[in-house]
């Protein structure tokens, strides 16, 4: 039987990636108390880094929000890693979203609108989450995008 959450996103057409394995040395996530801590995930998919390079200059800031989401659905990937069961979450708490861009590249929160508006779609009201996005000189591997996330679990 499926949960809620999976049922979901089989509504929305979302097949979820393999959970990445950290590259470097790190844990992909912490269970504390009934918190959820996840590290910065980057824009791999199955394995393959897509997404690389300065938004804004290497990809146009729709290719920037594709980035972000796939960032978010490794999130929800490793979430799922961590707790089993994705009706566990009781609340998205928040996101921190970092941009690989140039100095003058302003549209940060436009870029990590594509991991916050896939949890909303996700989860619901319980993905409403707080959050920042600010711009990088660069990320790992030249990732154009990274998020991190805090859930609330049950």
């Amino acid at each position: 039987m499926t949960g809620r959450i999976d049922a979901r996103l089989e509504q929305l057409g979302i097949a979820l990636p393999a959970a990445a394995a950290p590259a470097a040395n790190y844990v992909p996530f912490v269970l504390t108390g009934t918190q959820l801590w996840v590290a910065g995930q980057i824009t791999f998919w199955d394995g393959k880094l897509k997404y690389r390079g300065k938004v804004g200059r290497d990809l146009p800031l729709e290719d920037g929000v594709a980035a972000a989401r796939v960032c978010g659905l490794n999130i929800i990937a490793q979430a799922k890693a961590a707790l089993g069961d994705l009706d566990r979450v009781v609340r998205v708490v928040k996101l921190g979203g970092f941009v690989n861009a140039l100095p003058d590249f302003t549209d940060h929160p436009k870029v990590i609108n594509g991991a916050s508006d896939l949890i909303v779609d996700v989860f619901g009201d319980a993905g409403r989450h707080a959050r920042f996005a600010v711009g990088a000189s660069g990320l790992p591997l030249d990732s154009a995008v990274e998020v991190d996330a805090v859930i609330e679990f049950s």
